[in-house]
């Protein structure tokens, strides 16, 4: 009786350790991002150069061959994943002219670091951009106990603002079907 109990209460905690906490799903995110408006969702392909530039951003390749976008009016958003400690963060950037202009944890999946949520750690990113070398123009802060979680994000809003660039300066996207 005694390790069917153990076996239920470590089934338990490794199902809430497996959940995402969701704080906004990804269509609201791009409907509040247009202000309503739905775009068609467009992708850019990770190949080539832009490959090896995504790599040095996130010192591993992405996981994905292309990434999926919104663009209307010259703003464009991103939803974007990346491992914090052991779990996927997902974050929305929403990059005009080159800078960040929101940046919001969308679900959350690890067991600490989750107060990179709030704004007064998102907020850091706003105005934010790359320089030549893909580095932030801005130091961010940590918060004890979310390192991980903290560079996860920082190399997101890179992410964002590299794969902006790229759009920008291509111009080649293919489009996709809506959220």
């Amino acid at each position: 009786m005694r390790s069917l109990l153990t076996i239920l209460v470590v089934t338990a905690l490794a199902m809430q350790a497996a959940s995402a906490d969701v704080y906004q799903a990804p269509a609201e995110f791009v409907r509040e991002t247009f202000g309503g408006e739905q775009p068609m969702a467009k992708a850019v392909w990770v190949t080539g150069d832009l490959k090896a530039r995504v790599k040095k951003v996130l010192g591993h390749p992405y996981r994905d061959l292309r990434v999926r976008y919104w663009v209307l009016d010259g703003r464009s958003a991103w939803i974007l994943e990346e491992v914090g400690k052991i779990e996927p963060i997902t974050v929305g950037v929403v990059v005009e002219d080159g800078r960040i202009e929101a940046m919001k944890v969308l679900a959350y999946r690890e067991s600490r670091g989750f107060e990179i949520r709030f704004p007064f750690f998102m907020d850091q990113y706003r105005g934010a951009q790359v320089d030549a070398n893909s580095k932030l123009d801005r130091q961010i802060d940590g918060i004890s106990g979310a390192t991980l979680s903290v560079r996860a994000a920082t190399r997101l809003a890179r992410l964002a603002l590299v794969l902006d660039r790229e759009i920008e300066q291509t111009g080649v996207a293919t489009q996709s079907k809506a959220p």
